[in-house]
């Protein structure tokens, strides 16, 4: 399947010049168009919605000018002219900026600068990227730092449906780049719950690893791939096998826009996307939001 263009989001930070900066060599790589947008907050709206003044219009455009001009300078000669030129300017929230550019261009990915923000930021302005993956329909990259080339490429497979498009998700990815690929699935131990009787852990584990080996591993196409099989709380055995193996893109399901599943399921995406133990590629919502809870399920079925 061919990649679609790449739409890379930027703002003025040194996050979103490296998101450019990658943006831009995938899209070479894929031989495919890069796609630059900028998403502007615009100062003059209130006055716009009292009336329509033909000096406020100009201001406005003088803003999106501004803008464009100051986006050129941050990337300078790190981004081809050519690619400059694609800039797209557009009032209103990057989020939704960037859902209208996906409906229009229909790309084939989208790339974001990765940042840390503080606890207090996301609960005050939230996070760009956290947004995009919520409801984004095609996968998304976010990048940490510009990496010179992607060698390692590991994917998170659980139990869910979710597993067969992610795990295809990062096979085309890891194709495309020349990178080594690495499959680890994480058990995690089931809850305890009210009147529902502990399960022998050696048992349940059991009965994982043969749906993992029986339902999960097959899907993996790409000939030789190391499978791994870890035990503990998701996020922090992700970020430990990242690190140890000094991955450079980790591959993962999002989790779509339900705060019931984020609140009691936990989001492993969001947290991994604060913390971006390496560039994190976010298989779509429509692959894997439906499966969520799937997931969990299945870990209650094997212990019934």
């Amino acid at each position: 399947m061919a990649w679609g263009q790449i739409v890379v989001g930027i703002d003025a930070s040194p996050a979103a010049k490296g998101a450019a900066i990658v943006g831009e060599r995938v899209a070479r790589t894929a031989n495919v168009p890069c796609r630059l947008v900028h998403a502007l907050r615009d100062a003059w709206a209130p006055l716009v919605a009292v009336s329509v003044d033909p000096q406020v219009e100009e201001r406005q455009q003088l803003q999106l000018a501004v803008a464009r001009y100051q986006i050129n300078d941050l990337l300078g000669a790190a981004v081809s002219e050519q690619t400059r030129q694609t800039l797209d300017v557009r009032f209103g929230p990057a989020a939704v900026v960037l859902e209208q550019v996906v409906r229009e261009q229909r790309p084939g990915l989208i790339v974001l600068g990765g940042k840390h923000h503080s606890t207090l930021e996301r609960w005050l302005g939230g996070s760009t990227s956290l947004h995009v993956v919520r409801s984004a329909e095609i996968p998304v990259l976010i990048t940490a730092g510009t990496p010179q080339q992607f060698r390692r490429v590991l994917v998170a497979a659980d139990l869910s449906v979710a597993a067969g498009p992610t795990v295809a998700l990062a096979e085309r990815f890891a194709r495309l780049v020349g990178a080594e690929l690495r499959v680890v699935t994480v058990f995690e131990h089931l809850p305890d719950l009210p009147g529902v009787p502990p399960l022998d852990p050696s048992e349940y584990f059991a009965l994982a690893q043969e749906t993992l080996e029986r339902d999960v591993w097959p899907l993996v196409k790409t000939p030789s791939v190391e499978k791994l099989v870890r035990h503990g709380h998701v996020v922090e055995t992700l970020l430990r096998e990242a690190a140890d193996w000094k991955a450079d893109v980790l591959v993962v399901g999002s989790h779509g826009k339900g705060w019931a599943q984020r609140v009691l399921l936990g989001s492993v995406t969001e947290r991994l996307i604060n913390q971006l133990p390496a560039s994190l590629l976010v298989a779509p919502v429509g692959v894997a939001a439906a499966a969520l809870s799937q997931s969990r399920e299945r870990q209650f079925e094997l212990a019934q």
